[in-house]
């Protein structure tokens, strides 16, 4: 009985051999870990900083919307200010607040459109305040309201976003962080004209989100900064496929 127990004791502490070729070899489907997710004091630290960082850049920036404001006001009609429903953090909708830079109810007739280069929508003053970024302004008061950050992938529009899930595989990972005024794929890419550019721009928003840092960020600050002056060339990697329309 001892010798038997012996044999049985050492064949249940020996380990199981592996297989050695697995029949089919299985990949978990991809998906955004849950390290990405904002949560925890980094959440908490980074919403503080955007507050705080907002409430400075609030200061210069007020004049700056008024006087764009009036300028709008002056030379179309319609409303200077306008909002649109977006698609921010875990899918949750939140109201955005711009400066209008087109005409006055564009998309009546059309419904929710992307704008393109040459877009005769868009009034002389608009393509100037465009140019500058300054109708993106009051989105600092998103920022304060927590819906969005200072730097994160830009928010599209609830319409845009039901075809986008269906046409690029993982766009929803992008949602994993709160969406921001500048962005990774901002300051490299154009707007978003067709499915291939929201593609290219989708690799850059997920590698941010993997690798978000401070080092990063203040980056990605510095780089708005050097694209306001016409400075992109010093900093821009273009996309790995060209942008076209499919």
């Amino acid at each position: 009985m001892t010798d038997r127990a012996q044999r049985l004791t050492s064949v249940l502490a020996t380990p199981k051999p592996a297989l050695r070729t697995p029949a089919v070899l299985i990949r978990p489907t991809p998906v955004l870990p849950s390290v990405l997710i904002q949560a925890g004091l980094g959440s908490r630290v980074k919403s503080a900083a955007d507050f705080l960082l907002a409430v400075v850049c609030l200061i210069p920036a007020i004049p700056l919307m008024l006087a764009s404001a009036f300028v709008v006001r002056m030379t179309s009609r319609g409303p200077a200010f306008y909002t649109q429903s977006r698609v921010g953090r875990g899918g949750t909708i939140f109201t955005l607040y711009k400066i209008r830079t087109m005409i006055h109810e564009c998309e009546s007739l059309t419904g929710p459109r992307w704008s393109m280069p040459g877009d005769p929508r868009i009034t002389p003053i608009g393509r100037l305040l465009r140019r500058l970024h300054l109708d993106e302004l009051p989105q600092l008061f998103n920022v304060l309201m927590g819906n969005m950050s200072l730097v994160g992938p830009r928010p599209e529009r609830p319409e845009i976003v039901k075809r986008l899930r269906r046409l690029v595989p993982g766009y929803d990972r992008r949602h994993a962080v709160k969406p921001g005024i500048t962005g990774f794929a901002q300051i490299h890419l154009p707007p978003d004209s067709c499915v291939r550019s929201v593609k290219n721009k989708l690799v850059y928003d997920l590698f941010y989100i993997r690798h978000r840092s401070l080092r990063l960020e203040a980056g990605i600050a510095m780089a708005t900064i050097m694209k306001l002056f016409g400075l992109r060339r010093l900093y821009q990697r273009k996309p790995r496929f060209p942008t076209d329309d499919i």
